[in-house]
């Protein structure tokens, strides 16, 4: 059996390498990290390029590190069918703007129909109360809609 894809969105890496000492994202940090390295060889890893231009932009601690972290994993190319993608989930209300962010990258991973978005993003993308919707909108178009979920939820799924 093929092994499942995920996408890595940007919260994800910056969760992996976060300083930060507040309760929540210590959490995070060690989540994902144990995530990483137990469960993460389970999957096909893809990301994109408009992750790492999230992680390369701004300034702050642990750049090298988010970004150290995708070396080596597929990077799925922003095209324009996924920048009018995108530019449909803000104008239907499925995503907020600017279309570079977390538009962006559920119109990749729809199109090139990965399995999961594995994010930290409750708020945006994994919320299950947006999940209908985004599914009615990917109907219309002819794609799929990845689970949307966070660490804890693809840590106990068997690959094997």
């Amino acid at each position: 059996m093929m092994a499942k894809s995920v996408y890595i969105e940007t919260t994800i890496p910056s969760a992996h390498a976060s300083q930060r000492s507040d309760p929540g994202s210590v959490y995070r940090r060690k989540t994902t990290r144990a995530w990483w390295a137990e469960r993460a060889q389970a999957y096909e890893l893809v990301t994109s390029e408009a992750t790492l231009e999230e992680l390369a932009s701004g300034d702050y601690p642990s750049k090298d590190d988010a970004l150290q972290l995708l070396e080596g994993v597929p990077v799925l190319e922003i095209t324009d069918e996924a920048i009018a993608i995108a530019e449909l989930y803000i104008r239907h209300h499925v995503m907020p703007a600017p279309r570079s962010g977390d538009p962006l990258h559920l119109a990749l991973a729809s199109l090139h129909e990965v399995d999961y978005i594995l994010t930290w993003n409750i708020q945006h993308l994994a919320n299950p109360n947006k999940l209908e919707h985004i599914t009615v909108i990917n109907r219309r178009l002819g794609l799929l809609t990845p689970t949307i979920v966070t660490p804890e939820a693809l840590w106990s799924e068997d690959e094997t």
